[in-house]
């Protein structure tokens, strides 16, 4: 508060951070609560992003929650086959709202080498929404690190009127890593 030259009081406005928009994003982007949906190989790769030696718990990351009701986060690895497809959707639907889906190799992406038999999926975006495609096969833990924090980054620039409207249309991230990432 000052005084000004008329005597009179006045009181300054403090500026607050951009928006609540703003602290919500923040808050939500280092609070993710990850549900693993392991179906094959890839699956073994994220389980050594969990380990020491990569520490997904430092980017604000709790792997393993026990149930999807807790989860904002799940991360379909490895080949989704059309008898697995309506675990994968019933799960996604009992996720509560915000939640975010990372298709992690190539498999779970687009069918991987299996893609042309008759009983696996084409990608599991063909059941449910996917934010982020994390590519390889296997895909290494640095490559879902590196699929975590350009979900972190979505999630910091998310409108959150929009998304909560029902009208935002969801916008995959593709990563491209320059290499296979395989044996």
């Amino acid at each position: 508060m000052t005084i000004d030259g008329d005597g009179r009081e006045r009181v300054h406005r403090v500026k607050l951070p951009k928006s609540v928009s703003f602290l919500l994003n923040w808050s939500r982007k280092y609070s993710l609560w990850m549900f693993q949906f392991g179906l094959a190989c890839c699956s073994i790769e994220f389980i050594a992003s969990a380990m020491p030696k990569h520490d997904i718990m430092r980017l604000g990351v709790i792997p393993f929650p026990a149930s999807p009701r807790q989860a904002d986060l799940m991360v379909v690895a490895g080949t989704v086959t059309d008898k697995m497809a309506p675990a994968v959707k019933r799960v996604y639907e009992q996720m509560p709202e915000p939640k975010y889906v990372i298709s992690m190799g190539s498999c779970s992406n687009c069918g991987g080498p299996y893609w042309d038999s008759y009983c696996v999926t084409k990608g599991v975006d063909q059941i449910i929404p996917v934010d982020v495609y994390v590519p390889g096969c296997p895909p290494r833990p640095e490559g879902l690190l590196y699929g975590i924090v350009r979900l972190q980054n979505k999630i910091q620039n998310e409108n959150i009127p929009e998304r909560w409207s029902g009208h935002a249309a969801k916008i995959p991230q593709i990563m491209g890593t320059g290499r296979s990432g395989g044996i």
